[in-house]
């Protein structure tokens, strides 16, 4: 299952971003998550559907410093993609 993520609200400077790669590596999950120069973190989540639900169900949250507003997320086909989780440069 794979799915792409769009987090909104106070979600860029407050390790929103590392701390989605850290909960992505402890579900076993591949991806990648990104800044967005509107703001938003951008994240591809793939791997199996409860690790993948475990995690849109932690974005909804996120760090301690972090403050959620919305999560859109889209479906999407899964892709070959590197193993592991990693952060990519802010697009």
């Amino acid at each position: 299952m794979a799915r792409l993520l769009r987090v909104h609200g106070r979600v860029q400077g407050v390790y929103y971003r590392q701390t989605t790669v850290e909960t992505a590596q402890r579900l076993g999950l591949q991806g990648w998550v990104r800044n967005r120069s509107d703001g938003t973190v951008q994240a591809w989540v793939q791997g199996q559907a409860e690790a993948v639900q475990a995690l849109i169900a932690w974005a909804h949250q996120g760090p301690p410093a972090a403050q959620v507003e919305q999560v859109q997320i889209e479906e999407v086909a899964p892709t070959e993609l590197p193993a592991g989780f990693v952060q990519q440069q802010t697009v």
